[in-house]
């Protein structure tokens, strides 16, 4: 995990000295690192992209912006990854005692989960020998976030990786990405 981030993300100084911010963080980051699960699952699919979307099989994902972030691309890596459930019930029970503790365990897990998608799309540009577009996944700008519920379809992560959606299509466990990667 990077620290530095970590710190970001709770809105300090990256180069803070505060003894007792750095104490927690550190605490936070050997938490999730006992307590993460992560789990991954992707797959490459041939895809066409048009003025508005991106068509993976008979599923049209609408949102010119991802259009855009794609355009050339004629594969596409769909993924799914979490930390598992762990890290929400530790994020739970201290934010019925530790409020300051939840918040750098939410940060320490949001750092985890980048990492982890971050080590993925290294896997895959090494496996495949691809170069890969930035990470675009729905929710964002225009892709609607109920578009998760195709994507949630294509790699079958509940059933894979145990990631679940709810009735507003948002992920359990919730320290969780899913994403589009155009291929170049």
């Amino acid at each position: 995990m990077n620290k530095a981030e970590i710190l970001r993300y709770l809105r300090t100084n990256s180069r803070t000295q505060d003894e007792g911010i750095l104490s927690l963080v550190d605490r936070a980051m050997e938490q999730v690192e006992c307590t993460a699960m992560p789990r991954t699952l992707y797959r490459i699919y041939d895809c066409c992209v048009t003025d508005d979307g991106v068509r993976i099989g008979d599923r049209f994902f609408r949102s010119k912006r991802l259009a855009d972030n794609m355009a050339g691309c004629s594969r596409v890596v769909v993924f799914g990854a979490t930390l598992g459930t762990g890290i929400d019930r530790i994020i739970k029970a201290n934010s019925a005692t530790d409020i300051a503790m939840a918040m750098a365990l939410q940060a320490a897990a949001a750092s985890k989960i980048e990492e982890i998608c971050d080590d993925l799309e290294q896997q895959i540009i090494t496996k495949h020998g691809v170069t890969l577009r930035q990470r675009y996944s729905p929710g964002y700008f225009d892709l609607d976030i109920s578009q998760q519920r195709d994507l949630f379809s294509l790699l079958e992560l509940t059933k894979r990786i145990g990631l679940t959606l709810t009735d507003t299509c948002e992920m359990v466990p919730t320290k969780s990405v899913t994403a589009f990667i155009g291929i170049d």
